[in-house]
């Protein structure tokens, strides 16, 4: 049985990207993009939620990634392929890297264009503008990312604390 979505209430979350491998950030907020964590959830209804990122220049490359692993695009001309490093994407546009890990976690439809990408706001530092937005609503969701060590209480469902 299918919920129809007229209900469907869209939150906040807001999660610090510091020290965080740009997968595990991104199989969490894919998720909450798409709204899984919902009894509501319908894979043909946008029924997500919108996730702030910040720090996202601080994120963290394991092993020898930063600087083996190659950002590629072309400019549609003739032998325009492009091509940077993780460490030099990092520096130029550090939300682009997590932009593109997330985005490439997302099935290519019309709601991820119309949709998904609209909801994702990603920032390189803490300074981000909605601010007054988790006023309005008690304060954002913080979202943890990883799982949990021995000793700590259960993280709840997708990173999202019980």
């Amino acid at each position: 049985m299918s919920f129809p979505g007229r209900a469907a209430l869209q939150t906040w979350h807001l999660l610090d990207a510091s020290n965080l491998a740009p997968g595990r950030i991104s199989t969490v907020v894919s998720a909450l993009l798409r709204g899984k964590h919902k009894p509501t959830y319908r894979p043909n209804k946008a029924t997500g939620d919108n996730v702030v990122i910040i720090n996202a220049s601080k994120v963290k490359f394991t092993g020898k990634k930063l600087t083996d692993k190659v950002y590629r695009w072309h400019t549609g001309f003739p032998g325009g392929l492009k091509e940077r490093s993780a460490r030099d994407q990092l520096e130029r546009q550090p939300t682009k890297v997590l932009r593109k890990s997330i985005l490439g976690m997302l099935s290519r439809n019309k709601l991820r264009h119309g949709y998904y990408e609209r909801q994702l706001h990603i920032y390189p530092d803490e300074q981000h503008p909605w601010g007054e937005e988790f006023e309005k609503i008690g304060g954002p969701k913080e979202i943890v990312v990883g799982r949990a060590r021995s000793g700590e209480k259960d993280r709840g469902y997708f990173g999202i604390p019980k």
